[in-house]
């Protein structure tokens, strides 16, 4: 079976039984090999659980190299809007087919993301029919609240991570978000790390970790 999205896998150990499925989304101008790293470290912790890393459907404007979920490269929160839904709706149709190739439910799936891919996260993960097992973000925000608000249909458990030094999501939206999925009653852990910038550092990944095995059956 052909997925929508190029996607880099990385599969259980030989003759483990897929049990569970992390999706992991990267950044604006990433691809899904940049993202495949964090799963070094957690594939040892996380048996009978297949990555899937997937390269977004349009090139990225600025980084003809990468990929993007979707266009940054304007302010016009509109034309963002619209076109983090048409991701949104790739993003569903490419969990659909992770699903019936691999015989799972939501239940067996974390989300997780970087930076735009976190957002996608939250917003695909809150907006389907049934919850999934668990969300992680990284270095996210939630992208119009307004809208998300109105389209809440499952209350995934969430965990949210950001630097306190970031200068390209401003650390101000990981309180932001936490404030809306409470008043919105979805669980939220949330951890700022101390002289971090715009990326994922061992602290950051080692606390997703753990979130994930607390979540997730093995």
């Amino acid at each position: 079976m052909t997925f929508c999205l190029n996607t880099t896998i990385i599969k259980p150990e030989e003759n483990e039984r897929i049990e569970n499925a992390i999706i992991l989304l990267h950044g604006y101008g990433g691809d899904g090999k940049d993202i495949s790293i964090l799963t070094i470290n957690w594939k040892r912790f996380l048996r009978n659980t297949i990555f899937l890393c997937p390269d977004a459907h349009e090139v990225c404007k600025i980084n003809p190299n990468g990929f993007q979920w979707f266009d940054l490269n304007t302010e016009d929160q509109k034309y963002i809007l619209i076109e983090s839904k048409k991701a949104e709706n790739k993003l569903k149709q490419y969990i659909d087919e992770i699903k019936l190739k691999y015989n799972l439910k939501n239940n067996q799936i974390c989300l997780s993301g970087f930076s735009q891919g976190c957002m996608m996260s939250i917003n695909v993960g809150l907006t389907s029919n049934e919850s999934f097992n668990c969300i992680v973000g990284f270095s996210g925000k939630i992208i119009n609240k307004d809208d998300l608000s109105s389209r809440i249909k499952s209350k995934t458990n969430i965990f949210m991570t950001h630097g306190e030094l970031d200068s390209i999501v401003p650390p101000s939206n990981l309180l932001e978000s936490k404030d809306f999925l409470i008043r919105n009653r979805i669980k939220v852990e949330t951890l700022m790390i101390k002289n971090c910038d715009h990326h994922i550092p061992i602290e950051a990944s080692s606390a997703a970790l753990h979130f994930i095995k607390k979540n997730l059956i093995n």
